[in-house]
């Protein structure tokens, strides 16, 4: 299993705009309610933000693996993001998250899901892979970099 399976180019975002939790969650969700008609962007906000008062994804290291289960969808779905200037996410080491893969899965598939988290977690822990993921130059860069690393 490759990460590359759930991820589309359209899912990069090298840029993220936003400065707080719920405004990265929006955006990290924009556009897989654009791609998928069945996806409701309000109600896989609530899903990812009930998934928050669990306890934060921001993980530390500048980086942050929200997810959630949503029963519309058929597919899980990977998009990554980037923010060039840090959001507070609540991350575990009090630590601004610049690094962001948001993974939607349908609620049937509970191992796959876990698997993937484990699998971008063992990624996100490779400081040489951050590096190289924060440095990328644009859009093509970040995609070339997830894609041939995942």
């Amino acid at each position: 299993m490759r990460l590359g399976e759930f991820l589309r180019k359209d899912f990069v975002l090298d840029d993220l705009k936003s400065s707080d939790k719920s405004e990265v969650l929006a955006e990290l969700v924009a556009p897989v309610a654009a791609a998928f008609p069945e996806v409701n962007a309000e109600k896989a906000l609530r899903v990812l933000m009930e998934r928050e008062t669990l306890g934060t994804t921001g993980i530390g290291d500048g980086v942050a693996i929200p997810h959630g289960k949503m029963d519309s969808l058929k597919e899980i779905v990977i998009v990554t993001g980037r923010s060039t200037s840090g959001v507070d996410f609540e991350a575990l080491d009090h630590k601004p998250c610049r690094i962001f893969f948001l993974v939607l899965a349908p609620e049937h598939v509970a191992g796959m899901h876990l698997r993937i988290l484990a699998q971008i977690s063992r990624l996100l822990s490779d400081e040489s892979f951050r590096g190289t993921f924060l440095e990328a130059q644009d859009r093509e860069s970040l995609w070339r970099v997830v894609t041939s690393h995942a």
